[in-house]
């Protein structure tokens, strides 16, 4: 019998199963072989081969064998509970971004429970049980098996009658789950249960709150113990604590989800957003401002009523329907549409640094992560079928160019079309191989999420790395067919006829709020120079230095630098503690000898003294460092906190 493994041909045995195969290629470490793909679907390992099945074996490395790997380690969770509190009702355990969660009902357990918890997990990891998928043969067959959990029995009810039900059973324990699992328990080698939180039933707050359980797991113990030192540094980083202590921004109970920006945030977020318009007018944009309110008329055209309505904020002004906009596209739309446009127009770059409105439970708020007013930098491009590739090929390296200037390193995912889609085979062909065709000829490794793109056009995502290792989706392109049908746009082609455009969505750094919050952590607080909200700061040593540290300031000023004089009473040492903790990039001393010598004494936030140094100098090797947008200093050998 032949098959195809890993894109070659082999011949193997008749009825031979995944896991046999996976054993014969010596695939049995326990990162290996974690999970299957036949012929483009996720099965079980003990699935049995047939004749020219296409195999692809993951390992923990690959988000699908992690996906599999956690969401199994939620199973052994849900099982240790239930062994320690047999009324606990299990309700859903996905796998997440890192690691997994189970909730459960009636549960009343704190954070002091969770050891005991653990315990019984490793416990059960030992006795390396066998995972069995077992289907049901109908609906009502599955509904007395849990008919004392209500919350399976909704699940159950709520599914296609057409659709195939099934369970997993690891000894004792049995759970409703589509599934697959891992083989054998056993190659889960590490297991640490991190919190406890509250999460509503179906994230609607009208419903019961539940218990839910967070926990990570992996193949080796070197890799558990390389996470929780990840967290703990993570945890110096966290932007709501930094945003706190450098009074960049907050967030207020009168607004909740609506971050407050402060001063010195907002020199970021100027800086940030002038650096992109700089760049945007390099790449031939134009930008407008599209209004924050529009009627329930757009919404149902553009789809967003009838989609995405329970997340949109709406009022009634004289006698009509309005909401605030969740997304930026359909004003641009309205735009586009007020001019008649000609094929000598195309491609057009139309920029919006819009303010969007989005309700999100209060439970999923999180700083500048997850808010419910954030600013997205859009970006819509109209051009012909011909120019996607080319246009595809700017943005990415638009985007390289922005990432390596905060020092972000990134992958790039491709998500093609999905199951249910609006537009012709013809459109998705188009459309999805001017995405791949861009991708293949930039040259950087990507992957591919089969079925995982918009109803209305594939995309390519930027996960972008910061100096923790950790990922962020910022970036996203989108092609889009289904706005300018809905809009009846068009462009007038060369002979005179009205044509269709192909329209992309680009955003780069995503929410602003957002990628402000992922660059505190990414730099510690520690910013470069050129977005610095205070880069310098002048320490007097006594009374009789603050006039000549004012005539030092002012040169540093008319030079284009933000610099303060700290005038206390406190001594040097004190006063260098203070910048520190402040993380301003240079603090000058001066007292008699600089007096005398009209220099300063640079020390850098490294905490390195360079002693004296004449300002000229200093202002020279600055202007360079700023514009030039530099991550090292030119006063250190230390990198910034990024890299």
């Amino acid at each position: 019998m032949e098959i195809e493994l890993d894109g070659k041909k082999i011949a193997i045995e008749k009825d031979l199963s995944a896991y046999e195969l996976a054993i014969k290629n010596n695939l049995t470490a326990p990162n290996q072989a974690v999970a299957v793909s036949i012929n483009g679907q996720l099965k079980d390992l003990s699935t049995p081969l047939k004749e020219k099945d296409q195999v692809i074996f993951y390992s923990f490395d690959d988000r699908e064998g992690k996906d599999l790997f956690w969401h199994s380690s939620a199973h052994i969770l849900a099982q240790a509970v239930l062994r320690l509190y047999p009324n606990a009702k299990p309700t859903i355990g996905p796998s997440i971004e890192n690691g997994f969660y189970y909730d459960f009902a009636d549960l009343p357990i704190t954070d002091k429970d969770l050891p005991a918890i653990e315990k019984e997990a490793l416990s059960i990891i030992k006795e390396n049980l066998k995972t069995e998928r077992e289907e049901f043969s109908s609906k009502e067959d599955a509904l007395k098996i849990f008919k004392d959990n209500p919350y399976k029995c909704e699940m159950i009810s709520a599914l296609d009658p057409e659709a195939s039900i099934t369970g997993y059973r690891q000894k004792e324990f049995f759970d409703l789950c589509r599934g697959p699992h891992l083989h054998s328990l056993g190659k889960v080698k590490a297991f640490k249960l991190l919190k406890i939180s509250g999460a509503y039933w179906r994230a609607d707050s009208n419903n019961q709150m539940l218990t839910r359980i967070y926990g990570i797991s992996f193949p080796e113990k070197k890799l558990l113990k390389e996470y929780l030192h990840l967290l703990e540094e993570a945890k110096k980083r966290d932007h709501k604590v930094l945003g706190k202590t450098l009074n960049l921004f907050s967030l207020k109970e009168e607004a909740p989800g609506m971050p407050f920006i402060h001063p010195k945030g907002l020199y970021i977020w100027n800086t940030l957003l002038d650096y992109l318009r700089e760049e945007m007018g390099k790449a031939g944009y134009v930008e407008i401002k599209t209004p924050t309110m529009m009627s329930q008329q757009l919404w149902e055209r553009s789809g967003h009523w009838e989609h995405y309505r329970e997340n949109m904020y709406t009022c009634e002004v004289e006698d009509r329907q309005f909401a605030i906009k969740p997304m930026n596209c359909p004003g641009c739309m309205l735009y586009y549409k007020g001019t008649i446009q000609s094929y000598r127009d195309l491609p057009l770059r139309i920029a919006e640094v819009g303010n969007v409105y989005r309700f999100e439970p209060s439970g999923a708020l999180n700083g500048l992560f997850r808010v419910r007013s954030f600013h997205q930098d859009d970006a819509h491009l109209f051009m012909q079928k011909e120019d996607i590739q080319k246009e595809i090929l700017d943005i990415l390296h638009f985007a390289d160019n922005i990432y390596q200037t905060f020092g972000l390193t990134y992958r790039l995912e491709l998500s093609t079309r999905p199951e249910n889609s609006i537009g012709t085979d013809e459109e998705w062909s188009v459309a999805t191989k001017g995405l791949q065709n861009a991708l293949d000829q930039w040259g950087h490794d990507y992957r591919i999420n089969e079925g995982d793109g918009a109803f209305y056009g594939p995309k390519i995502d930027i996960h972008i790395k910061d100096a923790l290792g950790r990922h962020w989706q910022c970036g996203t392109l989108q092609l889009d067919m289904s706005l300018p049908e809905k809009f009846d746009l068009y462009y007038v082609d060369n002979n005179g006829e009205h044509k269709r455009p192909v329209m992309l969505h680009r955003a780069l750094f995503g929410s602003i709020e957002r990628f402000f919050g992922i660059l505190i952590e990414h730099f510690a607080g520690k910013f470069p120079l050129w977005i610095s909200p205070l880069p310098i700061r002048l320490l007097p040593v006594a009374d009789r230095h603050v006039p000549f540290a004012k005539k030092v300031q002012k040169a540093l000023q008319e030079a284009g630098f933000v610099v303060d004089i700290d005038a206390t009473h406190e001594s040097v040492g004190k006063k260098v503690r203070t910048a520190q903790l402040l993380k301003i990039n240079y603090m000058l001393t001066v007292g008699d000898k600089e007096l005398e010598n009209n220099t300063i004494s640079l020390r850098t936030r490294d905490n390195v003294v360079h002693g004296e140094i004449s300002l000229d100098e200093f202002i020279k090797k600055l202007t360079i460092e700023k514009e030039t947008k530099a991550l090292m200093s030119p006063f250190s050998q230390e990198l910034t906190e990024a890299l």
